[in-house]
């Protein structure tokens, strides 16, 4: 007998979470989506800050290289010297464009919208290429001279 006084309640809180079951499927599966492009949102604002970075980094690690090809070029003899400044020149630019976009590189506070810190981290990916191309070429074009004049095989 005690078993049907709460028979009536047992089958309305199964009944209440046969009910609650869907609707809270309803509402995770509504959510969830939104949460989800929320964090992937963020994760692309990520991945686009470290991909700067690590092109930041790259080209860091062709400073020396930038430096002891101004230095060989100055010390060549034999070389074209107005060829050889232009040269020099040219590795002084990509110097100084690194040392521009780092002075003015500054990263978005997390209160940013991320819409706004990928269109930043984009824009910045360019001036970056473009000082990464500053350093190809003056570093390219500044070998092949070296290369050429007839002195470097004794100078290495």
């Amino acid at each position: 007998m005690g078993a049907s006084r709460f028979g009536p309640y047992l089958c309305a809180v199964k009944v209440s979470r046969l009910l609650f079951l869907p609707l809270a499927a309803v509402l995770l599966a509504s959510t969830l989506p939104g949460c989800l492009s929320l964090q992937s949102e963020e994760q692309k604002a990520e991945a686009a800050e470290k991909a700067l970075l690590a092109r930041h980094d790259e080209l860091m690690a062709q400073m020396d290289q930038v430096y002891a090809l101004r230095q060989q070029l100055q010390k060549t003899p034999g070389a074209d010297t107005v060829a050889a400044g232009r040269h020099r020149r040219a590795l002084v630019a990509a110097n100084a464009g690194m040392l521009d976009w780092m002075h003015q590189y500054r990263k978005p506070a997390d209160s940013v919208t991320v819409d706004r810190r990928l269109a930043y981290y984009a824009a910045q990916q360019q001036r970056i290429d473009s000082v990464g191309h500053l350093f190809r070429t003056s570093l390219d074009s500044a070998r092949r001279l070296l290369e050429a004049a007839p002195s470097t095989s004794s100078s290495r």
